[in-house]
Parts: structure tokens; C-alpha cells; sequence
């Protein structure tokens, strides 16, 4: 809970106050802290301490542990102990006259010994922690005495008796929460992480430390570029023997035990509860309110109907503590108050019970209520629970061609909810033992489903089996199955030719019906498309079919097709795609919405997607022509925001040791990176193996990109020969596959290349690229076609203005200071001076932190070396800081409240 400023997080107010009462000379002698178990009161308790000790007071801290009630005078004798460095003591008089006050239970004597021991010059405070724990004559004592220049504070679970001040600390609010989340993580968590640990813990802060510890050994929290996220699928920890809250309830003894762990089952059927509990433990009704008054009274759970319990944390722990069969025994009971409709109608809480219950219930109406839960549930949210009804239909259903339809459903679930393993093991046993329910198309996805799978997990070498026909020849599955399966993971190792040829020398095993040839007949149309024949894809875009297909089928093919269009930047192609499925922007898969506010300029929404993606590797996607988008892209954002080493980091990440495949948009974001680090050797090198891949692959798809940055590459370096054979392969490129993309880059690449030696045809193309981007209508792309055009004289000088704002609405901001160099050279102001200057700082900033030597800032700042120095020098005495380290230090430390970082 600690700010870095010494102060407590969300405890503004309640410092004030006591601050306020302990300060002034006429304030209460007894101060009170109370709040429930874990909302902080220790901690509390040391930060005013130490606020106490910086205005010169004299602190001394006690602390109270169960049992001292047992002892009494045992809390006065210890403050007395706690006092002797102000009132010499060398014999130890004081303090064996205190043990014997404390042997004769003598609270006059102990009270004389205490005004004794509090009466000095130096202001004092005594903090006693968890008083609620103290003997009461202690506390009878050190209420009567009332000493010049001495102050009380007390903390507690409750008023230990009559006080003169009380300072109550709350639950955090959720902001204080996720802040709390994001100091301890050292990352800023999402905005589902942090709602799930805000209802698990109800903002108390030694609750969410728990849940955090828990998750944390675990290893179920996934960090990315500094933001913290846990997998939908994961379920809240079960907190260990030794927790504050869990020795809390154990301390209670019987009856309170045994009635926490039927209430931690029953409490959400309200008024039933207390019945059931006593039916299902037999207790009587006096010991289970006797349970309950106990539990009440220590804060375990509330007065409402059912007792709930006060912090959810606690409740799921004592739950899943006790034994399997005592939980079947009381789930089964509320299943029975349920079904008889006289329980709360909420159908998470209803599956839970029924999947608790087992066999307990009629196994027939269990396994439909599990099914259809698991349908009605929203993905994204509670996967794990989810995972865990279908499981439990599963092992309820008794016939073996019933079960393949709950395995069937149970496997689809696991590969939304990104558990690979589980997913694929329900796929390969539907396929090794398939049952008469299952159709050809059952069997069909089921093949389609294992192949995703080993997509998701990068695992290349199962991808390359599942490529075989050996693998699909030993499985009892139809025809339709194994071809599909097979050509799918061809398409995943980029083996287009190898794809077309399987699908075509077999088409009449699929392409006999709307259903059976809909994901096959896309396979092929992206074959062609990576061989460069696009208009089989075009045609697949109309989706005639669409009709007759299941909703669910049309969902995974247009997401693949989605996310091919937009790998080529063709947002016009996407909106008739989504007309025409009657698909919207937000149901899209996580790598579809990724990609569409990369193109549409939405750079923030498009981080926060990727950064998820990246972390728990939930991709979920068909096969796409370019299977690398997602870090090329993320790659693309970073460097735009000055990010350099980031961006290099997670590019060189996802080649992976023995990555061979034709990943032209990473190679095409790494030779960027490299370009803009000044390093030309490693930039065409780059672009040679992407080429040389894709050619391996007989691949054209995506290599227009790496041909213009060679282009580019080649032109500046003044080989001309070199630059011109690019261009009359991209202008191939441009005959072949007649794409908006391909023929904006053989503009640009055509403009620079004959920059020198016709410039009259140089600004031709330019002016023709400005009007093909302005007609495609992607922010960005827009944006950087007017600099470049705009700064070669191609276009008038105001349109550096458009695109300076552009850069600001995506928080490019290497481009916003490259435009304002462009903008300072052609005469024109730049707006608003004062920012321009901070947002100079920040980037140059942001490049320190990456780790950038003052070359490389030269040369991504577009700066002479000695430039880029003095503007290093300049900042460090703006800010104060004395050095480099010093100040990417500070910036590391505030980074993480950037919505930007």
C-alpha cells in the first residue's frame, strides 16, 4: 500500500485526519483506529508512526497477538517496558515493580508505574496495534491515564469500549484498487484483471495482496509491455493454510467452522440457508446460530439474508477446502431448492451447484442445465468456469455417443478460452475414437480444431505432422476430415502450392455441399492468394453461401478473411466483407479488431488488443496468408512512439530459433527498425531472407512490401541498378495481383528512386500517391504519403499540417517531430510551441529509456550526431536529473501511469 511519497494509497483523507487530531496541543490523549481484517490498520498504523517520528515525537509500537486477553495487565506491563529509554531504569526497578503489578493483578500500582513512565520533556506516542486482542484491565488502565505531552493510538477490529476520536478505514474504491494492483505487479493491470480482483477482494489491501501471491505462484498473471493481464480461464486462488483470513475462521473453533463451509455453499439461496445448514451438518439450530453469531461478530460474514460472506476471497477458499463429497452433499441440496424454484435465479451460481453436485442429481437435467449454461455464457469472462460445467457433463453423461456431443462442446470452449492442452486433447479423442453421433462435419471441424490448436501454440513441428498424409491415414475419420485438417496445416506453414495441388486433386471429397466445401474452398482461394492469384480470394468475398452456412462457421471464415484484407491495409474490402456477413468491428476475434484499429488509426485500442494477445498468445485465427501481423504491427506502433529496442525485441521474439517461414510483414518491420537505427547492412539483409523465403514458399503475397523498402534501401545508398530492379518488381507485382497497396508502394518506390534523375516524373507519382491514399482513407498511410510528398515538393507545404495532426491523434510520436522539422524547413510555424517542446522531451526521453546510444538517436531523429547530444544535454538540465541513468530511472518509475506507456 506504500506511495513512493511515504504516504498510504487511498488513504489521503484518514492520514489528514489523524494528522490533524495528533497535532493539536488540545486533541484527544487516545486516538482509535478501527477497520475489518485486512483493510490496513498495521499499515496505517507505521505510516503515522513515521510522519510522528519526521516532526520529532518519540514513537514506540505495540503489538497485541490472540491470546493476550488471558494475561492480565500483559498490554500495560509491555508499554511500560516500551518506555524505559526515557526514564532511566538501570537497576531495572520499574520494571520488576511492573512484573510484580502484573503477578498481584494490581491495576492501581501498574496505573501509578504508567503516569511514571509517560511523565517526560520529549513529546511521545505510543501506537498499539490490534488492540482488540489486549486484556481489558490494560485497556482500563491506559484509559485513565492521561499524561502531558503523550498520545494514544490504538488500532482495532472493532471499539474496544467507549473512545474520544475514531478514525475508520474503508475498503479502497476500485481506482485505489487497480493502483494497488499496478504498484504490486510493478505493471498496469487491464481493466478485467482489475475488476476480478476488486469483486474477489472487495478493495481490502491485505486481500489483494493474497489473491496476488496466489496467482503470482501460480504463474497465472502474464506481463506485456508493462501491463499485467490473467487469462479468462483462470480461476481465483485458494488461499493457503497460514493466511490472515483463513487462521482468522480457524480460530473461531466449532460450531463457526462448519457453518462457514456450508454457508460458503448455501449463503446465496438467502433465507433456505440456515435451514439447509442445519439439515446437512446436523447441528442443531442453536449451534448453528451460535456459528453464525461468531461468524458475524468477527467480520466473516454479514447480516443479510444467508449470511454471505464479506469477502468473496474468503468464501471460494473455504468452498474449495472441503472434501468432494461433503461439497456434492450440500451442492446437491441447494440444486434441490433451485430446481423446486424456490431459490435466487442465477444461472452461474445454479451450474456451479449442479456441477458440484455430480451424481447426486438427476444426471439427464444436470447435463442439459451445464450445456446450455455453458452456451448462454458470454466468452471472454469466467472461461474456467465455464470449462469446468462441461467437464462435469461430461463425466455425468452416461452414453458414450451423448458424451462425444459434451466433448464435441467442451473442446470448442477450451480453444475460445485459449487452453490449448485441454482443447487439444478433446479434439485428437474425438478423432481417434469417433462415435455414430458425430457427422462428417462434426468430424470435420473437430480436424479443423486440432490444427488450430498447434497454430496457437507456435508448435511447428505437430504442424508439420499434421501436414502429412500419414498422420490422417491412421485415424477412423471420413475423407472430408482428413483432407481439410490436412490442407489447414498446410496453409499454416505457408505451403501454397502444396495446398492447392492436395485440394484440387481432391474436390470431390469436399466440395459437396455449402457446409462441407465452405472452409476447404477458402483454403484454396488462399493458396492462390499467396501464389499471387487473388481473384479466387475476391470471388470467396462475396460469401454467396453465407445463407446456408451456420452462424458460427461464417464468424471463423470471415475472421480469416478479415484479417488477410487488412495484413494488405484494404479497409474498403473489410466494410463490404462485414455488410455482407452482417458482422460489426466489435464481435470480430481479438487479432481482427487488433488489425482494424491499427488501419483505422485507433493506436491506443489497438496496443491494449495486442498487448493481451501477445501475453496469453490468445490469437484464435484462421490460417491468414501472413501469419506474423500481430507482432509486425504491434512492431510498427512502438516505432512510431519512439519505442526503437522495444519494437526490435518483440520482433526478433517471434522469428523464434528455427522460424524458416515467409513472415514478409516481420521481416518487413524489422528492416524498418533496423533502417531507422541507421543500420543498412542488417536492413537489407533482412529483406534479402524475407525474399528469399517467400521464394522457397512460391510465395508473392506480402513481398511487395519488402521490394519497396529495398527500393528504398538501394536508391539511398546510390545503387541505382539495384533500386531500378526493384521497381520492375513491384511493378510485376502491380500487373499480377492489381492491389490498391501494391501499386501505392511502386508509387512511392518509383518517386524516390527517380528522384534525381526525373524529378518531373518523380512528382507525378507523388501527387498520384497522395490521391490513391486519400481515396483508401487509412489515417497513417495518408499521413506519411503528404510528408513524403509534401517535403519533395510534390504538394503544397500546408499539407504538412493534416498530417502533423494526424500523427498527434495516433501518438506517433517520431513522426510528429520528423513533420515539424519538415514544417520548420518549409517556413511554416508549428502549432503550439510549448507542446512541441514537451512532446520533444518526451520523445527523446522514451528513446534514452529504450537504451539508445546517442548515434542511434542521431539517426532516428534524422539529427547529426553533435545535435542529438546537446538536445541530451539540454534535457537532462531541464529536468533536474544529473545523468542518463538518473533520468530513464525517473521515467521507468512514472511509465507505468502513462495510458500511453
Amino acid at each position: 500500500m506504500d506511495r513512493g511519497d511515504g504516504g498510504l494509497l487511498g488513504r489521503e483523507h484518514e492520514s489528514a485526519r489523524i494528522d490533524g487530531l495528533l497535532d493539536d496541543p488540545g486533541g484527544p490523549r487516545l486516538v482509535l483506529v478501527r477497520g475489518e481484517q485486512g483493510v490496513g490498520r498495521s499499515a496505517f498504523l507505521r505510516a503515522t508512526g513515521e510522519r510522528l517520528r519526521a516532526r520529532g515525537t518519540a514513537v514506540h509500537g505495540v503489538d497485541c497477538v490472540p491470546g493476550d486477553a488471558r494475561w492480565p495487565l500483559l498490554l500495560a506491563l509491555r508499554v511500560v517496558l516500551a518506555l524505559r529509554e526515557h526514564q532511566p531504569d538501570p537497576e531495572g526497578r520499574r520494571a520488576a515493580e511492573a512484573a510484580s503489578a502484573v503477578d498481584r493483578h494490581d491495576e492501581a500500582a501498574m496505573e501509578a508505574l504508567l503516569r511514571a513512565a509517560l511523565t517526560c520533556r520529549t513529546p511521545v506516542a505510543v501506537l498499539v496495534d490490534d488492540v482488540q486482542y489486549a486484556d481489558p484491565g490494560s485497556l482500563a488502565v491506559l484509559r485513565r491515564v492521561d499524561a502531558p505531552g503523550v498520545r494514544m493510538v490504538a488500532s482495532c477490529s472493532g471499539l474496544a469500549g467507549p473512545a474520544p476520536d475514531t478514525v475508520v478505514l474503508r475498503p479502497l474504491a476500485l481506482p485505489d484498487t487497480t493502483a494497488l494492483v499496478a504498484r504490486w505487479l510493478g505493471a498496469r493491470p487491464d481493466t478485467d484483471l482489475a475488476r476480478r480482483v476488486g469483486e474477489s477482494t472487495r478493495g481490502l489491501p491485505g486481500a489483494v495482496e493474497a489473491m496476488l501471491t496466489g496467482w503470482t505462484r501460480g504463474d497465472v498473471i502474464r506481463i506485456a509491455d508493462g501491463h499485467a493481464f490473467v487469462p479468462s480461464r483462470a480461476t481465483e486462488p485458494v488461499l493457503p493454510d497460514d493466511d490472515r483470513f483463513v487462521t482468522a475462521l480457524d480460530r473461531l473453533g466449532e460450531p463457526a467452522r462448519t457453518v462457514a463451509a456450508a454457508l460458503s455453499v448455501l449463503s446465496p439461496l438467502g433465507e433456505p440457508a440456515l435451514r439447509l445448514t442445519e439439515r446437512c451438518t446436523g447441528l442443531t439450530a442453536d449451534a448453528v446460530h451460535d456459528g453464525v453469531r461468531r461468524l458475524a461478530e468477527a467480520g466473516v460474514v454479514d447480516e443479510e439474508p444467508g449470511r454471505p460472506f464479506r469477502l468473496p476471497l474468503t468464501a471460494h477458499t473455504v468452498r474449495e477446502r472441503m472434501s468432494p463429497v461433503r461439497r456434492s452433499r450440500l451442492s446437491a441440496a441447494a440444486v434441490e431448492v433451485l430446481w423446486n424454484g424456490t431459490g435466487p435465479d442465477v444461472p452461474a451460481y445454479r451450474a456451479d451447484r449442479i456441477a458440484d453436485a455430480g451424481s447426486l442429481v438427476d444426471r439427464e437435467r444436470a447435463v442439459a442445465e451445464l450445456t446450455a449454461a455453458a452456451r448462454q455464457s458470454r466468452r471472454g469472462t469466467d472461461d474456467g468456469r465455464v470449462l469446468r460445467w462441461l467437464r462435469a457433463a461430461r463425466d455425468l453423461t452416461e452414453h458414450a455417443d451423448a458424451r462425444d456431443l459434451v466433448l464435441q462442446q467442451y473442446a470448442t470452449t477450451a480453444y475460445l478460452a485459449c487452453d490449448y492442452p485441454a482443447a487439444r486433447a478433446a479434439a485428437e479423442s474425438l478423432l481417434r475414437d469417433p462415435g455414430p453421433t458425430l457427422s462428417d462435419l462434426d468430424l470435420q471441424e473437430a480436424a479443423c480444431l486440432i490444427v488450430a490448436v498447434a497454430a496457437n501454440q507456435r508448435d511447428r513441428p505437430a504442424m508439420a505432422r499434421l501436414g502429412t498424409a500419414h498422420w490422417w491415414d491412421v485415424l477412423p475419420v471420413p475423407d472430408l476430415a482428413k483432407v481439410t485438417g490436412r490442407a489447414l496445416a498446410l496453409c499454416h506453414l505457408s505451403q501454397w502450392r502444396r495446398t492447392a495441388d492436395l485440394l484440387r486433386t481432391t474436390e470431390p471429397v469436399w466440395n459437396t455441399g455449402p457446409r462441407a466445401r465452405a472452409a476447404p474452398a477458402v483454403f484454396l482461394a488462399m493458396a492462390d492468394l499467396g501464389l499471387g492469384r487473388p481473384e479466387p480470394y475476391r470471388r470467396a468475398l462475396a460469401f454467396d453461401e453465407a445463407a446456408q452456412l451456420p452462424p458460427g462457421k461464417v464468424y471463423s471464415l470471415a475472421g480469416g478473411m478479415v484479417d488477410n484484407l487488412l495484413t494488405r491495409y484494404d479497409l474498403d474490402a473489410v466494410t463490404t466483407l462485414l455488410t455482407t456477413t452482417g458482422l460489426t468491428v466489435p464481435v470480430l476475434p481479438p487479432l481482427s479488431r487488433f488489425l482494424h484499429h491499427h488501419a483505422t488509426g485507433r493506436w491506443d485500442e489497438a496496443l491494449e488488443s495486442a498487448r493481451r494477445l501477445l501475453a496469453g498468445h490468445e490469437i484464435r485465427s484462421t490460417p491468414v496468408a501472413d501469419s506474423s501481423v500481430l507482432p509486425a504491427r504491434t512492431a510498427a506502433i512502438l516505432l512510431a512512439r519512439g519505442r526503437v529496442t522495444s519494437a526490435l525485441d518483440l520482433v526478433r521474439d517471434a522469428h523464434g530459433p528455427d522460424d524458416t517461414a515467409p513472415h514478409c510483414a516481420l521481416h518487413a518491420a524489422e528492416a524498418e527498425l533496423l533502417m531507422a537505427l541507421g543500420d543498412m547492412t542488417g536492413a537489407e539483409r533482412t529483406l534479402r531472407t524475407g525474399l528469399a523465403r517467400a521464394r522457397d514458399h512460391d510465395q508473392t503475397y506480402g513481398t511487395d512490401e519488402l521490394w519497396s523498402l529495398l527500393a528504398r534501401l538501394t536508391a539511398q545508398a546510390g545503387r541505382d541498378r539495384e533500386a531500378a530492379d526493384c521497381l520492375r518488381h513491384l511493378a510485376h507485382l502491380v500487373h499480377r495481383t492489381g492491389t490498391d497497396r501494391t501499386r501505392l508502394l511502386h508509387l512511392l518506390a518509383t518517386a524516390r528512386v527517380l528522384r534525381a534523375e526525373s524529378p518531373d516524373t518523380a512528382h507525378h507519382h507523388l501527387r498520384e500517391a497522395v490521391d490513391l491514399a486519400r481515396h483508401r482513407g487509412l489515417p497513417f498511410e495518408t499521413a506519411t504519403t503528404l510528408l513524403t510528398a509534401a517535403t519533395e515538393g510534390a504538394s503544397p507545404t500546408t499539407a504538412l499540417h493534416e498530417a502533423y495532426d494526424v500523427f498527434g491523434r495516433t501518438g506517433a510520436a517520431l513522426w510528429r517531430f520528423r513533420t515539424r522539422t519538415a514544417l520548420r524547413d518549409a517556413g511554416l510555424t508549428v502549432p503550439d510551441r510549448r507542446q512541441a517542446t514537451t512532446e520533444n522531451d518526451h520523445l527523446l526521453t522514451t528513446l534514452l529509456t529504450e537504451q539508445l546510444t546517442t548515434r542511434q538517436i542521431a539517426a532516428v531523429l534524422h539529427l547529426t550526431e553533435d545535435a542529438a547530444a546537446r538536445r541530451v544535454s539540454r534535457l537532462i538540465a531541464r529536468t533536474g536529473t544529473r545523468s542518463r541513468t538518473e533520468l530513464v530511472t525517473t521515467s521507468l518509475t512514472v511509465r507505468a501511469g502513462s495510458p500511453r506507456a
